[in-house]
């Protein structure tokens, strides 16, 4: 896939997708959430990103570990028209159905996943969490599709992580990586917030690519991406700076230009 090869630090932009079928949310227009991700999508070419992440954002509150079937072929039809864009394509399923995130991207032929309880337990909003490191890695050997990296977060947002207290960042990345992560993901604690330069210099020592995945701005994305070898971007390339609304293309570009120097 080569993000990790590049002379500087890779962007990744956002889509996320409206309520898909089989959530609470859903409004019944399947072909309206493909139209809505395809433009997102394009924007974020167009604005310079060098990756784009697909997640469910839209289907909160998430189940734990699992979606229905027809939200996995839902993901995997609008992933598939993402992927014929042109650009590296991860995709995340929420919350924790990293089994079905496999699946998807195996079947829409994306190149990553973003993986949460990959390594140790927590506890999520949706409720406990078990680490999915053996099975997950087992399901991608035998659908032959090694080739597909798992990015895995390090003390997912959103969770509450005093059963693993006792572990420094650097312990708890080590052990991501002893598990067979490819990449680890850095985050603050909620979606939007700032991750600490701390957290992810200690995640470095893990030898493993080290992912800035919440809480990047056009104010502080240069300096991140001098010790980060990937930032995903959410919510700052939207309108108003809000996830949920359409992104927007000068949000975009004004990143892209703030990490070209």
């Amino acid at each position: 896939m080569g993000l990790f090869s590049l002379d500087s630090c890779a962007f990744v932009g956002m889509v996320h997708l409206k309520a898909l079928p089989g959530s609470s949310g859903w409004a019944g227009d399947l072909q309206a959430v493909e139209d809505a991700a395809l433009k997102d999508a394009e924007a974020l070419i167009s604005g310079g990103c060098h990756a784009i992440l697909v997640e469910n954002m839209g289907d909160a509150p998430y189940l734990n570990g699992e979606v229905a079937p027809e939200t996995a072929a839902a993901m995997t039809r609008i992933t598939r028209e993402v992927v014929r864009l042109g650009l590296p394509t991860g995709v995340q399923v929420l919350a924790g159905a990293n089994r079905q995130a496999l699946a998807v991207a195996h079947a829409a032929e994306a190149h990553f996943l973003r993986v949460e309880g990959f390594a140790y337990a927590h506890v999520a909003d949706e409720g406990w969490m078990d680490a999915c490191a053996g099975p997950l890695l087992r399901a991608r050997a035998n659908i032959g599709a090694t080739h597909i990296q798992i990015w895995t977060d390090v003390q997912k947002k959103h969770s509450a992580h005093a059963v693993t207290g006792d572990l420094s960042m650097e312990e708890l990345a080590q052990g991501h990586a002893f598990c067979g992560s490819d990449a680890l993901v850095i985050t603050g604690s909620r979606t939007g917030s700032r991750t600490d330069p701390k957290d992810i210099q200690a995640a470095a020592l893990s030898r493993l690519p080290v992912i800035v995945g919440s809480g990047v701005d056009v104010e502080d994305a240069a300096s991140l991406a001098k010790i980060a070898d990937a930032l995903i971007v959410g919510s700052a390339l939207k309108v108003d700076g809000c996830w949920s609304n359409p992104v927007d293309p000068m949000r975009v570009g004004a990143i892209s230009e703030a990490l070209r120097g």
